[in-house]
């Protein structure tokens, strides 16, 4: 069976996208970043509880206060970014359940009334959503570069507040020379998938 998106949106979404390392200067519209979010708002998370934040970094100063948190290798390449995005798990995402889940709003205490299983919850459903996002990045027609190299506590501090657990940044802009390494291999098809 052959799947039913169009070829060039494979290849555009998936085939042919990578983790960019160089970007021009051209600059990330708000816009841009709107019709990113409009879209992915719409991938699935448990109870809908759409737990991922977005922290966009534009300034230069903030820009300064950022890179200073990232490991030696990220910061030429997140300075030089046209846009950043801080993305974090709302620990306390339990208190939109009423709105998100509204054919069920017990659901905000009957399943996440404790801090440590919102955590756990939120770490989870926040990273799925920070893959939709990337996704997202790569459907408008721009480049992403996720990061994980940080000091995440010093991240939260800086940006964030003790309700939120850093996940990633992600530098996005149009590819720049030279942006990507070589294609890394991936496992087959048989590595993978086991019938039972």
């Amino acid at each position: 069976m052959s799947l039913v998106l169009d070829p060039a949106a494979q290849d555009l979404l998936f085939r042919e996208a990578r983790t960019a390392n160089t970007f021009t200067d051209e600059p990330v519209t708000d816009e841009q970043v709107q019709a990113i979010y409009d879209l992915v708002k719409y991938g699935p998370t448990a109870f809908n509880q759409s737990p991922l934040r977005i922290t966009l970094v534009r300034s230069p100063e903030a820009r300064e206060r950022l890179v200073k948190h990232l490991a030696e290798g990220n910061r030429a390449k997140t300075a030089a970014a046209p846009l950043v995005a801080v993305l974090s798990a709302d620990n306390e995402f339990h208190e939109e359940l009423p709105h998100l889940f509204p054919h069920f709003p017990q659901a905000k205490d009957a399943f996440f009334a404790e801090r440590p299983v919102r955590e756990n919850a939120a770490a989870f459903n926040a990273a799925l959503q920070a893959a939709y996002f990337i996704v997202g990045v790569r459907a408008a027609g721009l480049a992403a570069g996720p990061m994980t190299g940080f000091d995440a506590e010093g991240l939260r501090k800086e940006f964030l507040d003790d309700d939120h657990t850093p996940l990633m940044v992600v530098n996005i802009g149009r590819p720049g020379p030279d942006a990507w390494h070589p294609r890394s291999p991936r496992l087959a098809y048989e590595q993978v998938v086991t019938t039972v």
